[in-house]
């Protein structure tokens, strides 16, 4: 009996060590958590599958980043159809067209853009040559974008319906041609048509499927611009 009493007041020994050390650890947890907060971090901030954050990752890109993942969603549960159209990609971005390019403009390097060819939405072979090569230029990125335009010419409903397409035939090829098991959880659509983010000849001198051919506002935004995106979020 004496051995069981003393064992049982090791015991006891024991458990109050071990509640006195976990809400130490609980306190320094809590002490951590509020210094994040008061830093001006949140969870929305922690990353969600980003391997880095370049430099290209201001908290404006993020921003748009977060609310395309969240409200146009990546494309989920083989629904090729999922993602933003124009109406919605303003309300996505809260911010005029020019400003929403600007965003990508430090990409340059790592993006490219895909032109197709008047009214059509079918990829030429230097098309496919370009988008194999940026895709297959992943870096441990977590996101690849396709934002896919219209050129003003026709009627406004026909052009929002033509970017859809441009980016289905994106999004298509890229599961036919890569063996990529997270493609679904990879690829954000957003499909602007003729009416919102039109890109001006600056965009010009970025990589161009058709480099050799005319480049006014028209050709360029028959097009659709592609990129891996890494960002804490």
């Amino acid at each position: 009996m004496k051995t069981t009493y003393v064992q049982l007041i090791a015991a006891l020994a024991i458990l109050v060590a071990l509640s006195a050390a976990v809400g130490s650890w609980v306190r320094a947890a809590g002490d951590r958590l509020a210094s994040e907060i008061a830093a001006g971090k949140s969870d929305s901030n922690v990353a969600i599958a980003a391997a880095s954050d370049e430099a290209y990752c201001t908290p404006e890109l993020k921003k748009i980043l977060r609310r395309v993942l969240t409200s146009c969603g990546l494309v989920k549960d083989g629904q090729a159809g999922r993602g933003c159209q124009p109406m919605e990609a303003k309300s996505v971005a809260s911010m005029s067209g020019q400003d929403f390019n600007a965003l990508f403009k430090p990409l340059a390097g790592r993006a490219a853009i895909i032109q197709f060819e008047q009214g059509e939405s079918d990829l030429d072979q230097n098309a496919i040559a370009v988008l194999e090569q940026k895709f297959a230029d992943q870096r441990g990125a977590s996101y690849f974008f396709v934002v896919s335009r219209a050129s003003p010419e026709g009627a406004v409903e026909k052009n929002r319906q033509l970017s859809e397409a441009r980016a289905g035939t994106v999004l298509n090829y890229l599961k036919t041609r890569f063996n990529d098991p997270d493609l679904e959880q990879e690829v954000g659509l957003l499909w602007l048509g003729e009416e919102f983010a039109q890109l001006d000849e600056e965009f010009c001198q970025w990589t161009r499927s058709k480099p050799e051919g005319p480049c006014s506002g028209n050709e360029l935004n028959r097009s659709a611009f592609i990129a891996w995106i890494d960002c804490r979020l």
